[in-house]
C-alpha cells in the first residue's frame, strides 16, 4: 500500500469517551511521519483531529481524556459542561488551525431542518427525544431522522454558509457533539439548530470521497461494522466509488477495558489510548 503521494483523508468516528482510541491513533499515525491532506471528525474526535490538523495530537494526547473525566467527578457536572469547557480550554490555537497552509479540517454535524424539530430539540423536551431516538436506532428506524435532520459538513476550505473558521468554531465543536439524550445545554451555529453529528454520521469517510479526496483512513472507536450514522443501517464500505477507505479499529470493545461513552476510570482511558498507538503503529509500518 502507497499512499504517500495520494491526496489522502484521515477520517475519525465519534463515541465520546471511547474516542481516546482515536486520539491514540492519530497520535501513532503522526510519530510515524503520515500526514494527511485532510483530516475530518464527529463529535468527541473534533478536538483531537483539529490537533492532528496542526501535527500535534500527541501534544494533546491522553492527558486531555484525563482531564475531562476528573472534570466529570465534579458536582453539577454534565456531558453538556464537559464538552464546552474542552472546547473552551482544549482548542488548538486559532492561528495554527486556521492558517492557510493547514490541511484542511471538517466537522460533521446534524443540522434541525424543520422548525418543529428545532424547537423540540432546545427545550426541556430535548433529553425525552433522545432517549426516543436511542430506541429508534435500536430498531434501525431513521424515520424521523430523514424528515428532520441533514448532514451538513463545515470545513476550513470551503466556501460560503458552511466555511469553519475561528469565530464559529466553538459552536460547530459543541453542536457536533450534543447528544439530545444526556447534553442539556441546546447547541446553535449561526442561529440555527444542530444536533450531534451521529444523528447523520458517526465517520465522516464517505464524505471525503465526496469531498474529492483520493484515499481515506477511517478510524473506528469499536469493532465491528462500521456505519454511517448511529442508526446502523448502511455500513460505510472498503471501497466507495472506487477509492480505499481504510478502517483502524479496536481489537475490544472500549467497555470492556472500563471506557464506555459517558463513563469510564482513568486506567481504562490510558489502556484504550494506547492500544489505539498501538493500532496506528501497526497501520503506519504498511504504509510504504
Amino acid at each position: 500500500m502507497n499512499i504517500n503521494n495520494k491526496s489522502l483523508a484521515i477520517a475519525c468516528a465519534s463515541g465520546s469517551f471511547k474516542g481516546v482510541f482515536a486520539h491514540g491513533v492519530l497520535s501513532a499515525l503522526e510519530s510515524a511521519g503520515v500526514r494527511a491532506n485532510a483530516y475530518a471528525a464527529a463529535s468527541a474526535s473534533v478536538l483531537p483531529a483539529a490537533w492532528a490538523t496542526i501535527g500535534k495530537a500527541t501534544k494533546l494526547g491522553v492527558d486531555y481524556w484525563l482531564a475531562g473525566w476528573r472534570i466529570l467527578q465534579e458536582p453539577d457536572i454534565g456531558m453538556s459542561q464537559l464538552v464546552l469547557g474542552g472546547i473552551a480550554n482544549y482548542s488548538p490555537p486559532a492561528e495554527a488551525l486556521f492558517a492557510p497552509d493547514n490541511p484542511e479540517y471538517f466537522i460533521a454535524t446534524s443540522a434541525v431542518i424543520t422548525e418543529a424539530a428545532a424547537k423540540e430539540t432546545q427545550n426541556e423536551k430535548a433529553k425525552r427525544l433522545g432517549r426516543r431516538l436511542l430506541v429508534s436506532a435500536s430498531k434501525k428506524d431513521q424515520s424521523w431522522i430523514k424528515e428532520h435532520l441533514r448532514l451538513d459538513m463545515y470545513s476550513t476550505k470551503s466556501p460560503g454558509e458552511l466555511h469553519l473558521h475561528s469565530q464559529n468554531f466553538a459552536q460547530v465543536a459543541y453542536a457536533s457533539a450534543r447528544m439530545l439524550h444526556a447534553w442539556d445545554i441546546p447547541a446553535w451555529i449561526g442561529g440555527k439548530a444542530y444536533i450531534d453529528a451521529s444523528y447523520t454520521c458517526l465517520c465522516p469517510a464517505v464524505e471525503m470521497v465526496e469531498a474529492g479526496y483520493e484515499e481515506v483512513i477511517a478510524i473506528a472507536n469499536e469493532p465491528g461494522t462500521l456505519y454511517q450514522d448511529m442508526f446502523q443501517v448502511e455500513a460505510i464500505p472498503q471501497i466507495y466509488k472506487g477509492v480505499k477507505i481504510h478502517i483502524i479499529q479496536p481489537d475490544v470493545d472500549p467497555k470492556d477495558l472500563e471506557v464506555n461513552f459517558t463513563d469510564a476510570t482513568e486506567e481504562g482511558l490510558a489502556a484504550v489510548y494506547q492500544h489505539g498507538l498501538q493500532k496506528g503503529k501497526v497501520f503506519s509500518t504498511m504504509l510504504v
